[in-house]
């Protein structure tokens, strides 16, 4: 108990001083489900230790969530509080920080009516539109990380028995967050190093386009003139660096969002607003998502789609390879910010501006003249696997292989 207590305080202090990187006089939000609650006291604990002006802890809870769609009446599902997202925009303007204990439950919404989610999820979507704009223009640090609940376990660890599966759960966090090396700071900083090295390479190549192959994905996604590859740590409006996601192993862009043509088939398990989909796939013409199929989730999968204009279209592109950390523990996670960093991925809807040179600065509207997308969503999807082919092209037409076999080939 005494070494998983040290690991517990090592993983506080590195979301702290890595994720959200805390600097003396922020404030901070911490989302958390109530079931976290060490590993959340040990984060406010090392938050002030980092001269955190205020830290507030914003508890969440399973039961609490789906009590609106077994009990609230129908208009509710349309109705989300202006007053919270006001709250939320203050909070960024001000200065602050947000550290996100993301476990979703693949089986929350079980046997709800997937319009009442779809509508409830709109809604949220469009009241805290200005809050997700300050996330994906980086305007301040956030931090999404994983902790283990029960029914996240339970379902990832299905095949242990009960009383381990919580246990395995942390074991995998620690392991793929770099818990369990002497100094876990120092690790991060040299995985970060790489990750910009990658991105330093791919940004010199400037490709026009990617091709991917692989078992029932055949797709060239164009890339638009000015996209910028980030990955690891960035810049917030302040010059603070932070790292969006803990673990990360992917770097990124945006795709012209009426350059992709072809097929895309998926390699994991996709979690929308609390419902599984599994086994789907796309077809692309001129960018825009024109057939689609799912053996599990197909009516998430529709309403998905159906929740703006910009929902059939792409608005990132990442690349992982198959030989990563994550990947070779050989288990999926059933959540998308572990899975989307075993796996190279696409997501659907709205693009990150930081991914365009001087994308920050632009509306919406001028965001698609460039070759972005804008939507109510971002919904990463997997598709990588041990069998993808990737190239890059050239303006010229000119074509190299970027990976084989799931794996870089390119030298960095």
């Amino acid at each position: 108990m005494e070494h998983f207590n040290r690991n517990l305080e090592k993983y506080a202090e590195l979301v702290i001083r890595i994720g959200v990187n805390l600097n003396k006089g922020q404030d901070l939000l911490v989302e958390a489900p109530i079931e976290t609650l060490d590993l959340t006291r040990l984060i406010v604990q090392k938050a002030y230790e980092a001269g955190a002006n205020y830290v507030h802890v914003h508890w969440q809870d399973d039961v609490v969530t789906r009590s609106k769609f077994d009990y609230a009446s129908d208009e509710t599902m349309d109705y989300y509080p202006e007053w919270y997202t006001t709250m939320l925009e203050r909070f960024v303007e001000n200065g602050g920080a947000l550290l996100n204990i993301k476990v979703p439950n693949p089986n929350l919404y079980d046997g709800i009516d997937a319009a009442l989610i779809s509508r409830a999820s709109k809604a949220a979507s469009t009241a805290r539109a200005k809050y997700q704009h300050y996330v994906r223009t980086g305007e301040f640090s956030w931090c999404l990380i994983k902790a283990p609940t029960e029914a996240w376990a339970s379902i990832v660890f299905a095949d242990l028995p009960e009383e381990q599966r919580v246990p395995a759960m942390w074991d995998a966090v620690f392991k793929i967050n770099r818990v369990y090396e002497e100094d876990p700071i120092a690790a991060w900083r040299t995985h970060l190093d790489t990750l910009k090295a990658t991105r330093k390479v791919l940004n010199a190549r400037n490709y026009k386009a990617l091709r991917y192959r692989a078992v029932g994905t055949d797709l060239r996604v164009e890339l638009p003139e000015g996209h910028i590859w980030l990955g690891g740590d960035k810049g917030n409006a302040r010059g603070i660096r932070y790292v969006a996601n803990m673990p990360t192993e992917e770097v990124f862009t945006l795709p012209n969002r009426t350059g992709v043509d072809g097929t895309v088939a998926s390699t994991k398990p996709l979690n929308v607003n609390g419902a599984l989909v599994d086994r789907f796939s796309f077809r692309f013409e001129a960018g825009k998502v024109v057939d689609f199929q799912a053996e599990v989730g197909y009516e998430h999968l529709a309403r998905l789609l159906d929740m703006d204009e910009g929902a059939r279209y792409l608005g990132e592109v990442a690349l992982v390879p198959f030989d990563s950390p994550i990947s070779n523990l050989n288990r999926i996670f059933y959540n998308t910010g572990i899975d989307e960093n075993a796996s190279c991925h696409l997501a659907l809807g709205s693009c990150y501006p930081i991914n365009l040179q001087g994308g920050t600065t632009m509306t919406n509207e001028e965001l698609k003249e460039h070759g972005g997308n804008s939507s109510l969503i971002h919904v990463d999807f997997m598709i990588g696997s041990a069998e993808m082919e990737i190239d890059g092209e050239f303006a010229d037409g000119s074509i190299e292989p970027i990976f084989r076999a799931g794996n870089w080939v390119l030298t960095f």
